[in-house]
């Protein structure tokens, strides 16, 4: 089970999620999406809840708007952290989580720690909560199938880039040959090395004298 929200309307169309419990957490985890930001309190047993943003958003991206719900969704959603006050809550894009054979299920570890980022949460907001939880939904995704349709539209993209790039290159390749066969041509037909029909008058030679010159 998978619960999901939406941000408040005037940030833009985000959407932010997260599991029922670990084990959903270690499923969205393995099949998390490029665009995916992942939340959760610092040094506290929380839910693992991630913001996707647009595609071609990055991390630098997040409006103080947004940042604020999904904060406040964590907290909320932390049996420890939802009872006290300045409470941390840190993020990282997904691509930066980092899981082992050696550690337990939900549990996660950082690839590079400058890319994790904290806020503090100075006390629940129930204004931003109960907004949020208006627009819950509950689904149960087939997380491995949506994260290989991405995949294979993203082959796709790729692939018709590609195409496009050897459509433009050959284009150019076709174009310059052009050119350079007309600066081939142009070179055969300079003027002081044709021969006019008034030149061949002029010359009083003979048909045969002519034809001798050109073999």
């Amino acid at each position: 089970m998978v619960f999901y929200f939406k941000a408040r309307p005037d940030a833009g169309d985000y959407t932010i999620f997260m599991g029922l419990d670990k084990f959903e957490n270690e499923e969205l985890i393995k099949y998390g999406f490029p665009e995916d930001v992942w939340f959760h309190v610092d040094k506290m047993s929380s839910a693992h809840v991630y913001l996707r943003l647009h595609k071609g958003q990055g991390f630098d991206d997040i409006s103080e708007g947004v940042l604020e719900d999904c904060a406040q969704l964590v907290k909320a959603n932390s049996i420890q952290g939802n009872k006290v006050n300045n409470v941390d809550v840190v993020y990282t894009p997904w691509s930066n989580l980092k899981k082992t054979a050696s550690m337990d299920v939900g549990q996660v570890g950082f690839h590079n720690s400058k890319m994790v980022r904290t806020i503090r949460v100075e006390k629940r907001v129930n204004e931003i909560i109960n907004r949020l939880n208006k627009t819950k939904v509950e689904r149960t995704p087939d997380l491995r199938a949506e994260r290989e349709a991405v995949n294979a539209a993203e082959r796709d993209e790729r692939k018709q880039h590609l195409r496009e790039k050897k459509k433009r290159e050959d284009i150019e390749r076709l174009e310059k040959e052009r050119q350079a066969d007309m600066r081939s041509y142009k070179g055969l037909m300079v003027t002081d090395k044709m021969t006019s029909n008034k030149d061949i008058a002029s010359s009083n030679k003979s048909i045969q004298e002519l034809e001798d010159d050109f073999m």
